[in-house]
């Protein structure tokens, strides 16, 4: 598992460097939605980069990562504090368009848990989007990240941000 993480890591890392295109961030915010993840987090919030390549028409690939974070239960928590519970996704992403304003797609990987006891898990996001504009995107998502005795599923709604021409309008 160590290989695989490092791996995707440096896989990131030397496509960052080439992209200068596609550039996408946002953030997304939600809740839970299944079982013990709903009893210790009560929202969630989060921030996504990454870069998407155009390769055609209808469509783009690319990756994605982000931050994740599962604010604390505060009022069935019997007074005790619980921790915030944090992940790093790294993905492979790709979206299909249909239209010139609605897609539909996938964030696939590894999400790395930040907080202690977290081991993190393979990580999974399917996205409906809605172009805003030529550059802002409303999202729609599922979060199901495959953690050991806990698994994490999330429903999230977001906003993401092209810093480049979007070439497909």
């Amino acid at each position: 598992m160590k290989w695989f993480k490092m791996a995707f890591v440096l896989f990131f890392l030397v496509i960052g460097v080439r992209a200068q295109q596609g550039f996408k961030i946002g953030l997304h915010g939600g809740i839970p939605i299944q079982g013990e993840v709903n009893e210790v987090v009560s929202l969630v919030a989060g921030a996504d980069l990454g870069y998407l390549f155009a390769l055609g028409e209808v469509v783009d690939a690319g990756i994605m990562t982000g931050f994740v974070n599962g604010f604390p239960e505060k009022f069935d928590s019997g007074g005790a504090d619980l921790p915030h519970v944090q992940f790093l996704p790294l993905a492979a992403s790709f979206r299909i368009w249909p239209s010139n304003s609605f897609s539909f797609g996938a964030d696939a990987g590894y999400a790395l848990g930040l907080n202690p006891g977290n081991d993190g898990g393979v990580y999974y996001r399917p996205v409906i989007g809605y172009l805003m504009g030529p550059r802002t995107e409303v999202n729609l998502s599922y979060t199901g990240i495959d953690t050991p005795g806990q698994p994490w599923a999330t429903v999230t709604l977001g906003v993401l941000y092209t810093f480049t021409k979007n070439l497909r309008r």
